[in-house]
């Protein structure tokens, strides 16, 4: 007599049903595949629920935008308002050129809300992660409005 097994395995992303021995090849039980079918979307409807959810805040200033658009000597305040927007803070350095910073936050939150039910009996869960970035851009300009020097800070956690 040959015996079917199904082995179910159940990950955060969603649900795997392997066949070990296959209920097609049985010998005294016969299914039929539409039969198969049926069975498979009832186990998987049933037995487990997940849904991640991505929420992001904030900017997309990066340290790649600020080596690729700035170029001491060259780009100047009209273009760096074009690429970046209004600075958070504008002030003058003790040589009297003018200092634009970029202070700029980004959060991410991440959850996933997940449920494992088999008929009656259930167990339910959730996970919820949050990371935070900080940019911070510091521009020095010349009399004439071009940019001087440049320097950024970048943190992640």
């Amino acid at each position: 007599m040959t015996k079917s097994l199904f082995l179910l395995i159940v990950s955060g992303k969603g649900i795997q049903l392997d066949m070990v021995w296959s209920f097609l090849y049985c010998r005294r039980f016969k299914m039929k595949k539409t039969s198969l079918v049926s069975l498979l979307m009832c186990l998987v409807v049933i037995s487990t629920g997940c849904q991640e959810k991505v929420r992001t805040q904030g900017t997309d200033l990066t340290a790649g935008m600020a080596k690729t658009k700035i170029v001491n000597g060259v780009t100047t305040q009209s273009e760096i308002l074009t690429v970046f927007g209004s600075p958070n803070i504008i002030t003058k350095n003790k040589s009297g050129n003018e200092v634009w910073t970029y202070d700029k936050i980004a959060m991410e939150q991440s959850s996933e809300d997940g449920y494992w039910n088999v008929l009656v009996a259930g167990k339910g869960g959730s996970k919820q992660n949050t990371s935070s970035k900080t940019f911070i851009l510091m521009l020095t300009f010349d009399s004439n409005d071009v940019v001087k020097d440049n320097s950024y800070r970048m943190s992640q956690f």
